[in-house]
């Protein structure tokens, strides 16, 4: 079923509707009765480019907010550049040959050049991984290093901000004269929206700032979720780390549904931000006329879908659509596991949605709980099941209950707490639709 918004199927068959998923590199196909009133939902995208390179030449050479890049870069001799890992679909390839191109044309060598992998406290990018996100030619001819959050030694402390949280962000980056950022602007579960700032914290930051800014002092805050921006106080944290990290500039774009550039904005950092998130809502925030009972949402398929600690966000994005209480079934290939061996640790320990909370409410931070508090706060208001397959059953803690081994297993467990003529809202890739719903169906 292909259709934007939210809108009755089109085209059945006699007994049932089928619907695609992302979900790994493959997608999945699920089916649901016709007793249930079925709805697809997808975020409305703006078109794609018709000439992209066009498109990146005018970002680059008449910015936002700031001087073009090749006269930013005149007089510099070193560049960092940071760039998304491998769980972010950004278009590096596409974006960063004419950036570099400008740099050259600036009289910045190759050597003076190093492009940083901003991995907060994912993993570091292996060799193949590299050749995806920068493509084979820059990977193979630039100095490429993947940020290593828990060296603390590699860090600079830039002192504190005014809320007191504490700044270390990799010196490899403040050591440079000029400090850009590539990214891509899409809803984010606590951020509002990604790109920006993003790729300095936690992107570049030290372990020791990470675990304060996705502590529950912040995490609890009801603007802390996808698509807010205003009266955000983590976008606001976020955007204090990045000019005390001096942030140069970015070069960010939009995505279609198919991940071609519709958008391009370049140059200061909190200027060409903004624009690009204006843009965003403006041509991708899909109104919806009444909540879901339920719904079935994915993580977007790869590279999002990797991890079981990535995939939580195809929740966090649903969520704003469906009534409170109503049942979300999560689909997630999760290829290479649970995570991080904290974050396998403390979802093995799992109690309970409201068990975890309490525990971590004044304890001391460790390393990846914030998306379990995520997933737990989600948890509270909604019945989750997950259809996970990579994730290890008996490494669920206490969500292996409502877990499942086939994806039509998953789907009828979650039927059978529904009556007949539900309307159940499918999402086939979660994170990436940014849609929210009145209260009642019109």
């Amino acid at each position: 079923m292909e259709c934007s918004g939210i809108a009755k199927a089109a085209s059945r068959s006699p007994s049932s509707m089928k619907t695609r998923f992302a979900f790994g590199k493959d997608g999945i196909e699920v089916s649901i009765p016709d007793s249930f009133d079925c709805r697809v939902v997808r975020g409305r995208a703006a078109r794609a480019l018709g000439n992209v390179a066009g498109a990146l030449d005018a970002a680059l050479d008449g910015p936002i907010g700031c001087e073009p890049l090749t006269k930013l870069a005149t007089g510099k001799r070193t560049v960092a550049i940071s760039v998304c890992d491998i769980t972010r679909p950004a278009p590096n390839r596409v974006t960063l040959p004419p950036l570099l191109r400008r740099l050259h044309e600036a009289g910045i060598a190759k050597d003076g050049i190093i492009i940083l992998i901003a991995t907060g406290l994912h993993r570091s990018a292996t060799k193949d991984e590299l050749d995806v996100i920068l493509g084979p030619e820059i990977a193979a001819n630039y100095h490429v290093a993947s940020h290593d959050a828990r060296d603390f030694a590699a860090h600079r402390p830039l002192g504190a901000t005014r809320r007191g949280t504490p700044v270390y962000i990799d010196e490899r980056f403040m050591a440079a004269d000029l400090h850009i950022t590539l990214g891509f602007v899409e809803p984010h579960l606590m951020l509002g929206f990604s790109g920006g700032r993003k790729l300095v914290v936690p992107g570049l930051a030290a372990q020791e700032s990470i675990k304060v800014l996705h502590s529950p002092r912040f995490n609890r805050e009801p603007l802390v979720t996808e698509g807010s921006i205003d009266g955000n106080p983590l976008h606001a944290e976020f955007l204090e780390i990045a000019a005390m990290a001096r942030h140069d500039f970015i070069l960010d774009v939009t995505l279609t549904r198919e991940r071609e550039i519709s958008g391009v904005f370049a140059g200061n950092p909190v200027k060409a931000h903004a624009a690009g998130v204006e843009f965003f809502e403006r041509t991708s925030l899909e109104s919806l006329d009444g909540q879901a009972d339920a719904a079935i949402t994915s993580s977007a398929g790869y590279p999002l879908d990797l991890t079981f600690y990535q995939c939580l966000k195809g929740l966090t994005a649903t969520k704003h659509i469906v009534k409170p209480g109503g049942p979300m079934l999560l689909l997630s290939e999760c290829a290479e596991g649970i995570g991080s061996p904290e974050y396998t640790r403390q979802l093995n320990e799992y109690a309970g949605h409201a068990e975890f909370l309490e525990k971590i409410r004044d304890a001391k931070v460790e390393i990846d709980q914030w998306q379990l508090e995520k997933l737990a706060l989600v948890g509270l208001e909604h019945e989750l099941f997950f259809y996970t397959p990579g994730a290890p059953m008996e490494a669920l803690g206490g969500l292996r209950v409502n877990a499942f081994g086939g994806v039509d297993e998953a789907v009828n467990a979650l039927l059978r707490r529904l009556p007949r003529g539900a309307r159940i809202a499918l999402v086939p890739e979660g994170p990436y639709t940014f849609a929210r719903a009145t209260p009642v169906y019109a």
